[in-house]
């Protein structure tokens, strides 16, 4: 199993870049009543430092609205919710070769989907809504990583740990692939660091999705974009995402690098088998421009290497 200074300080880690992302939704930059912290255990409420911070004025003396997240920490990863699209803002998952070890009778088929009872009933995604829908229930962190208890596999179908994702040729496909490919670095990487989850990207009629990342995108005057994805359920309320990232930080081992990052952005789509996943490589700056996210804000990230130099990024 993964030692217990490593998973406190990823949950640290997590919880560090959880407060980060609060700060880029609230003006004062503090915490208030709408971040919300469980672990299955207990809950943790932040409404004092907001309330000084503008104790001034009295606006928000009878509570902040938000907007609100719940992060939450199961025995094998880490989920941002979105209350409002009832999907992950982002999964955090720190894997190793010990942590992938399984488990003495743990099995995928006694592991259900379920609603999460630690979002308020008004906010959770519910079964019902992915029924007939056309979409699978994509894990964000997969059931294959976290294989060392059944407890820690029955989070995994957490709703919370959900988003819809097209089914044949990419969920059960290419992105099957890609998470196996995660799994595998730790052959030859002592850690490995995941953040997975959606986007929501403008499209246009001519030009399609836009290019997030700026060393590719072209100059040409703006075709006319425009926002565009479904909503699940009987009162849609689940968002269906047009693209998802992959976040994949590991340690390098060479004194060039402490680490190597590889950044993913996959269309909601099936995808060929033979395309390269050198295809989807991004930078990291360019999914954090259109998420609203930073990742591994403690660490110097110029110093990272390119995971696909080293590693050859091959499905």
């Amino acid at each position: 199993m993964t030692s217990m200074s490593s998973q406190s300080s990823f949950r640290l880690l997590s919880i560090g870049f959880f407060a980060g992302v609060l700060c880029t939704f609230l003006i004062s930059c503090a915490f208030s009543g709408a971040g919300h912290l469980n672990n299955g255990r207990a809950s943790a409420h932040w409404g004092a430092l907001i309330r000084r911070q503008t104790q001034d004025s009295g606006i928000l003396k009878f509570g902040n609205p938000g907007p609100v997240a719940d992060l939450l920490e199961r025995q094998k990863y880490v989920t941002s919710y979105d209350r409002r699209n009832r999907i992950p803002h982002w999964v955090g998952e720190h894997l190793t070769k010990e942590s992938l070890q399984a488990g003495e009778n743990v099995d995928r088929s006694k592991s259900n989907f379920q609603e999460d009872k630690d979002v308020p009933a008004i906010f959770r995604a519910l079964l019902r809504d992915y029924t007939r829908s056309g979409y699978d229930r994509g894990h964000m962190a997969p059931a294959a990583d976290a294989v060392s208890t059944q407890e820690a596999m029955d989070e995994t179908f957490l709703l919370t740990n959900m988003s819809p994702q097209v089914g044949i040729g990419f969920n059960r496909h290419y992105w099957a692939y890609l998470e196996t490919f995660v799994r595998d670095l730790t052959n030859n990487h002592t850690d490995v660091y995941v953040y997975t989850g959606p986007l929501f990207l403008p499209r246009s009629n001519t030009t399609g999705y836009v290019n997030i990342d700026e060393e590719k995108a072209t100059s040409d005057a703006n075709p006319g974009y425009y926002m565009q994805y479904p909503l699940l359920g009987t009162i849609p309320n689940i968002a269906v995402p047009t693209h998802f990232y992959k976040i994949v930080l590991v340690s390098s081992g060479s004194a060039n690098n402490d680490y190597l990052l590889g950044v993913f952005v996959l269309p909601n789509q099936s995808i060929d088998r033979k395309t390269p996943l050198t295809d989807f490589q991004v930078q990291l700056k360019s999914v954090e421009r259109v998420s609203g996210l930073q990742f591994f804000s403690e660490l110097d990230r110029n110093s990272f290497g390119d995971l696909c130099s080293v590693d050859r990024c091959q499905l």
